[in-house]
Order: structure tokens, then C-alpha cells, then sequence
């Protein structure tokens, strides 16, 4: 039975592949992150408090589950906050994931047949954003402090002596447990809702990714052994401006309220790069990984948030 660690489990990505793994017959899904579990459902799955920008604390729990795969899930990502809170940025990071790695390489190097696979999250952020879609062999040149902790974590996986792989992804969208995160779908769908009128950029390009997607990304990426740089993301290649329209029309809602304006109006800390989205066939191909649509995803999306208010109700 494969043993498989995630880090960041009460994250977005994290809970996901958490409830993905915990019903795999296959798998031994150990789910960690800071604090305690918030996820509703408990079974199919352990649960350990690890702090991962804690060096010992690390050590000790990759001792105690020798985890085959480890998934890398757990980071500061939100951008702006990156650049503000710069210490913090470079500890939950950087300095985590050269501590996962060092954790591994020892256990690896004292432990006869223990050759554990390293999957770290990363994102399109790390990229200038002069021309899109991307493939895996773009180089890379951030313009932000989260891109460039991202970018170089990506260098610490890349320079360890582990099988390791980078799943790269894109405006991931999904739902949690607890609907706590707001994400470009339900920020669209309420505002015009509310009658209110939403300004968008029309000079940002992306391909949106949906969670479940990207869970099952790094999970073929697992079963596979697969190791290098993957793009994980949707498949579709949109402006922001295009996104809300999809939404708009998906709900059958007032386009008029949505006004076009450019990144430069928008007083942001930190700078976004303007054009990114992925091109994914390597994925397609080597991987077999085969992601909804972007109306497939909201319709996904609109799915479980039924559910979530009929058990709530109930």
C-alpha cells in the first residue's frame, strides 16, 4: 500500500486530494497542516498537526510515516500579502520546502530501500507574462516576492538528490469544506447578483484550473512516478474579462454590470504577470490527465454548493 503525505491539508488543493486519497483502496493518505484537521469528513485518511517551517518538527513526522509520496501543497500564496509580509513569505515558501527536502535526503541516505517521490506545487506567477500559453520549458523571470519564492523553491526540488516533480499551475478555483474562500466564480456570481457593478481586467490571460483537476494531476503524477516540470491547468484560455463574461452567462446574469478596466488602474502591492495560461499537452500525454472545461467546473462548483446548503439545512 502506497503511503502518501500531503502537507497543507486544510487548504483548498490540500482538502481535495485529501478526500480523493482517503476512498483510493491503494492508499494511505497521512494529511497534515498546521493547527487542527478543519476538514468536515474524517475517515479514509490519518491526520498529523506538522508544522513545515519547523526543521525537527518536520524530521519527525516523515521519520514516523515514511511517506512514499509527499505532496507539497502548503504555501503563502496569497500575492499581495507576499510582498508585504516578506519574512513570512520566504519561511512558509522557501525555507519549508528546503526543510522537507533535507528531511527526505537524510531518511533517504540512513534507510536502506527508502526512495521517496517529491511533489511540490508551483505557479505560473513565476513567468513575466509577455506571451502565453507556456510550456514547461518557458524560462522563468518574476515579478513579484511570492514568484520569486516560488521560483526558487522550485530550485531547491530541482538541485535535491530525490525523485521529485513540479506540478505548475494556474487560478485554481474550487470549494472547501467551510465555503471560507471566495474565488473568481462565487466573487463574479454575487456581485451581479447584488446588482453591483464589477470592474475587470481585460489585459490578464489565464487558463483557470479547477481544484478537483488539479488534484487529480498530482495524483497521476504519483501513481506514476513521473518526475520533472509538469503544467497543471485548465485547458482553457481566457482574459479575466472573458471569465466573468462565461459566468455571467452561465448564471444568465446582467453582463452589462461588468466593466472592463486595465491591471494598471488597479492598485495591487504586488505585480501580476499579464499574460500566462499553460499549454498542457505534455500532461495529456505522458500523464493521461484529461481537465474539465471551465463551464464544466463552475457547473462542478455549483454541484457541491447545492450540496453544502442541503446539508446544512438538513
Amino acid at each position: 500500500m502506497k503511503k502518501i503525505l500531503i502537507t497543507g491539508s486544510n487548504g483548498l488543493l490540500g482538502q481535495k486530494l485529501v478526500y480523493k486519497l482517503s476512498t483510493n483502496e491503494s492508499v494511505n493518505c497521512i494529511a497534515t497542516a498546521r493547527g487542527e484537521n478543519r476538514l468536515v469528513k474524517k475517515e479514509g485518511y490519518i491526520f498529523e498537526t506538522l508544522d513545515i517551517t519547523n526543521q525537527e518538527n518536520v524530521k519527525a513526522v516523515f521519520l514516523k510515516y515514511m511517506p512514499d509520496v509527499i505532496i507539497n501543497t502548503a504555501a503563502m500564496t496569497n500575492v499581495d500579502a507576499c510582498e508585504t509580509e516578506k519574512e513570512a513569505c520566504w519561511s512558509m515558501n522557501v525555507t519549508a520546502v528546503a526543510h522537507q527536502v533535507k528531511a527526505l535526503e537524510h531518511i533517504k541516505n540512513t534507510t536502506n530501500n527508502y526512495n521517496p517521490h517529491f511533489i511540490h506545487l508551483s505557479t505560473d506567477f513565476i513567468f513575466d507574462g509577455t506571451h502565453g500559453p507556456l510550456d514547461e520549458n518557458e524560462t522563468p523571470n518574476p515579478l513579484s516576492y511570492y514568484a520569486e519564492s516560488k521560483l526558487a523553491a522550485e530550485k531547491i526540488v530541482q538541485a535535491s538528490d530525490l525523485d521529485w516533480a513540479i506540478a505548475r499551475t494556474v487560478l485554481v478555483f474550487g470549494i472547501v469544506d467551510n465555503m471560507s474562500r471566495s474565488n473568481i466564480v462565487l466573487w463574479v456570481k454575487s456581485n451581479l447578483e447584488q446588482g453591483k457593478i464589477i470592474n475587470v481586467v481585460d489585459d490578464q490571460f489565464r487558463t483557470p484550473t479547477l481544484a478537483e483537476d488539479l488534484a487529480d494531476g498530482c495524483i497521476l503524477i504519483a501513481q506514476k512516478r513521473a518526475t520533472g516540470i509538469y503544467n497543471i491547468s485548465g485547458k482553457d484560455f481566457y482574459s479575466i474579462l472573458e471569465l466573468a463574461n462565461v459566468i455571467a452567462d452561465y448564471y444568465k446574469l446582467d453582463k452589462s454590470l461588468i466593466k472592463p478596466s486595465k491591471s494598471a488602474d488597479i492598485k495591487q502591492p504586488a505585480k501580476r504577470p499579464p499574460i500566462t495560461g499553460f499549454i498542457i499537452d505534455k500532461a495529456i500525454n505522458e500523464l493521461g490527465y484529461n481537465p474539465h472545461s471551465f463551464t464544466e467546473g463552475i457547473k462542478l462548483l455549483e454541484d457541491q454548493i447545492s450540496q453544502i446548503t442541503k446539508s446544512n439545512t438538513q
